[in-house]
C-alpha cells in the first residue's frame, strides 16, 4: 500500500512538473530586430536571433525558429506543433491550426517580447505592431518577403501583421496577426518606421 502511495505522489510530480515546463516561454515577439532591416541573414540569420533573444531571456533546452515565409518554406510549417505560451506563460495558442484559427489568444497584452513586455501598437508612440512574417493569413508564404529576408535596402516590401489585432479598419487584414499589409519604401528599418513597425517578428519553439 504504502509503494502504492509512492508511486502515485511521483506520478503527481512528475506531472505538475511537466505541466510547469509546458507553461514556460515558446513564444514571443523580438524586442528588436538584428540590425539591418529586411536583412534578417535569411531563415538561418533570423532563427539565430530568436535563440538569441530567448537565452537572453532566460530560456534554455529549446529550439527557436521565426514565423517567416520564404520561396521555399512556409512560417507555419516552421514552428512546431504546439501549445505556445508567451513570457508570463499564458497560452498563444494549442496548435498550428488553432493558431491560423479564430480560438488562437494573440493580442496586445499577450504578444509579449521575450522580456514581457507589451509591444507597442497603433495608438502608442512610436507604434511598433508591424511584425514582419511574409505571410498570407493561412500561414503560407506571400510574394512580400524581403527577398526571402535578404534586403534590407530601399528595394522589396515585406507582409506584416499587427501584434495588437488593430489597424485602419475593422477589416479582417487590419485586424490580422500574421497578414495585414505590405511594407512601402523598401526594407530598410526607416521603412517598416513608416507604416508603424521597427521590424520585428514572431519566434515560436519548436519543442
Amino acid at each position: 500500500m504504502k509503494r502504492m502511495a509512492l508511486i502515485a505522489t511521483a506520478l503527481a510530480c512528475s506531472l505538475v512538473s511537466a505541466y510547469a515546463q509546458d507553461t514556460s516561454m515558446s513564444f514571443f515577439v523580438t524586442s528588436a530586430n538584428p540590425g539591418k532591416g529586411g536583412d534578417l541573414g535569411g531563415l538561418a540569420g533570423a532563427d539565430a536571433h530568436c535563440g538569441a533573444l530567448a537565452t537572453a531571456g532566460g530560456s534554455t533546452g529549446k529550439t527557436w525558429r521565426a514565423y517567416l515565409s520564404t520561396d521555399a518554406e512556409n512560417a507555419k510549417d516552421r514552428i512546431g506543433a504546439g501549445p505556445w505560451h508567451n513570457a508570463k506563460g499564458e497560452k498563444i495558442a494549442h496548435d498550428v491550426a488553432s493558431l491560423h484559427g479564430d480560438s488562437n489568444n494573440l493580442t496586445k497584452q499577450t504578444a509579449l517580447n521575450e522580456k514581457g513586455e507589451v509591444i507597442n501598437g497603433r495608438g502608442d508612440t512610436p507604434n511598433r505592431h508591424d511584425i514582419l512574417t511574409g505571410t498570407k493569413p493561412d500561414g503560407t508564404a506571400a510574394a512580400e518577403t524581403c527577398g526571402n529576408w535578404t534586403m534590407g535596402g530601399a528595394e522589396g516590401a515585406a507582409i506584416v501583421g499587427h501584434s495588437d489585432r488593430t489597424g485602419l479598419d475593422d477589416s479582417a487584414a487590419a485586424k490580422s496577426w500574421n497578414s495585414s499589409h505590405p511594407t512601402r519604401g523598401g526594407c530598410t528599418i526607416e521603412a517598416f518606421k513608416g507604416t508603424g513597425g521597427d521590424g520585428l517578428f514572431y519566434c515560436f519553439a519548436t519543442n
